[in-house]
């Protein structure tokens, strides 16, 4: 029998939104962050854009709001856009105040400014995106890392894989709580039991569900897999974001090509150097992530390319490498140099729109269960996300649930006697072929069949072939002991069926969700709402 770790927080998660509630909490108790691999495994550390955010006297919370609303499709809810964007100055205070190394102006000596750097994005209606060069994720992550590292109540633990959680409908008793999570440590190979007072997904989103995309292997919507198995409802899982502008090389695996290029300049064309957005949108290259990637999408269907191009090059060469150092620097590592020639690229899966229902505070369906960041839907993002959203979703539902939390306190003592994890029944598996090649297919037929475009015939395929992957993988879950690789595939399978299924409630094209046999708007925009069956459990 193996020990019962006790955490009055168990975060489940690294990144931005799991750190940011950590270290808002770590004052008055013991937290316990969880990271399935290193904890820069995660997608904020790769994160290049910045954070959108109301910082110049000439921008308005309104004007945030409004381009929010409009990138959204009409499924926005505005009461949590202006939650956020409301709450934005502040986030970037307290970002600005943990020591986040944001790019500030140049005087003309060349002199740093005391004020920021703002740059533009799709969508926006101003500059309004402050960032670390192009890699402000990496600094964000950076800055909270070190702070948590150095913080006595927060305990790091790497190479912990989150099976599922534990609730009292599961073990039979009153009331609908989470009470923890069993953890496979990878390091021992075994299952160990997670006993907690709050326990929170910060586990990201589940782009890794399609064969291309800009996200890191541990995007395998594990988060809302396992909310969804504890009772918990999703929703607008048929709306995931297709970054417009990824690298296009057989050896650049999930490269992204940020859109600040675009808000700087950078024009999209085709290999006989033709512009192609302005055909579709008054705003050319800087309209929304979804018209942008259907556009690209279209062209290269219309025309049989494998990519279009990315040129900035008409700006000064030493712009170009002060502003995008890290793309400059990874592109030139492939023999492109962009301020030579144009960056060959694709649309690439990049973000997940729905998630895990969850009320102002993070709270789930669940009692003492918070969904924070990319694994929960709040309603800001609509039917479509708009550039540099997310991080400031991150900390400011980081920040708002560790206050709903800190009023909890009192309601929710340790859970106490937890079961340990039962290996009893299972064997090591001598087949992980199966697991490997039923990943590959899954990540193709949803890519074919749920992607971009999609169409009636490709859905009902698409769900004829979960239908029967979910009945092997559980098979092979129910009889052998459990590993990453047979983890992350049982979640990544469920999240695609949620997918499959909420895209084909829609019958309307909306945002990031178009569908030939429904190429029109309804008059009424709804969420799509799925709620489990099996809710307590």
């Amino acid at each position: 029998m193996t020990h019962t770790q006790e955490y009055d927080v168990l975060v489940i998660g690294s990144g931005a939104a799991g750190l940011t509630l950590a270290l808002h909490l770590a004052d008055h108790m013991r937290v316990g962050v969880i990271s399935k691999g290193q904890l820069s495994e995660g997608s904020t550390f790769w994160a290049q854009g910045g954070v959108a955010a109301v910082l110049d006297d000439t921008d308005t919370i309104d004007a945030h709001v409004q381009d929010t609303l409009e990138a959204g499709g009409g499924l926005c809810h505005e009461d949590a856009v202006r939650q956020i964007v409301g709450n934005s100055r502040e986030a970037i205070g307290w970002l600005i105040e943990q020591g986040v190394p944001f790019t500030r102006e140049t005087r003309e000596d060349g002199s740093e400014s005391d004020d920021f750097h703002l740059t533009m994005e799709g969508g926006h209606s101003h500059r309004r995106i402050i960032h670390a060069a192009d890699a402000t994720g990496a600094a964000i992550f950076n800055t909270l890392l070190l702070k948590a590292q150095t913080h006595s109540n927060i305990v790091l633990l790497e190479n912990r894989v989150a099976v599922d959680l534990i609730t009292s409908g599961k073990l039979g008793l009153p009331g609908q709580r989470c009470l923890g999570a069993y953890i496979l440590n990878r390091t021992s190979g075994h299952v160990e039991t997670y006993a907690a007072r709050f326990t929170v997904l910060a586990t990201g989103g589940a782009s890794k569900v399609y064969l291309y995309t800009s996200n890191p292997d541990s995007a395998s919507g594990d988060g809302i897999a396992m909310a969804w198995r504890a009772g918990c409802r999703v929703a607008n899982m048929e709306f995931n974001q297709f970054h417009p502008t990824c690298l296009y090389h057989p050896k650049a695996k999930s490269f992204l090509i940020t859109e600040a290029l675009r808000g700087e300049g950078a024009l999209l064309k085709l290999p006989d150097g033709t512009r192609f957005m302005p055909r579709f949108d008054r705003r050319a290259e800087l309209a929304p992530r979804d018209i942008v990637a259907r556009a690209i999408d279209h062209e290269m269907k219309r025309l049989g390319l494998d990519c279009v191009f990315l040129d900035i090059s008409h700006k000064p060469a030493d712009f170009i490498r002060s502003h995008f150092p890290t793309v400059y620097e990874r592109c030139l590592t492939f023999g492109i140099d962009i301020t030579r020639e144009p960056i060959p690229v694709v649309p690439a899966a990049h973000y997940t729109c729905g998630g895990v229902v969850v009320e102002p505070s993070g709270r789930t369906d669940l009692q003492a269960l918070y969904a924070i960041g990319e694994t929960s839907f709040t309603g800001l993002h609509g039917a479509n996300r708009m550039a540099s959203n997310s991080l400031l979703e991150c900390i400011v539902y980081g920040r708002s649930a560790s206050q709903d939390i800190l009023q909890s306190l009192d309601s929710y003592p340790m859970p106490t006697d937890l079961p340990s994890w039962d290996e009893s029944q299972v064997t090591d598996s001598d087949e992980d072929v199966i697991i490997s090649h039923n990943w590959d297919e899954l990540r193709r037929f949803m890519w074919d069949y749920v992607g971009i475009v999609r169409t009636n015939k490709r859905l009902q395929r698409a769900k004829h072939r979960v239908d029967m992957l979910l009945a092997e993988i559980h098979e092979f879950y129910s009889n052998y002991t459990v590993t990453r690789d047979l983890l992350e595939l049982r979640n990544l399978a469920l999240v695609a069926d949620l997918i499959i299924q909420s895209a084909m409630q829609r019958r309307e094209s909306r945002g990031l969700h178009y569908i030939l046999d429904y190429p029109d708007l309804l008059p009424q925009a709804e969420d799509t709402i799925l709620q489990p069956s099996n809710a307590g459990d």
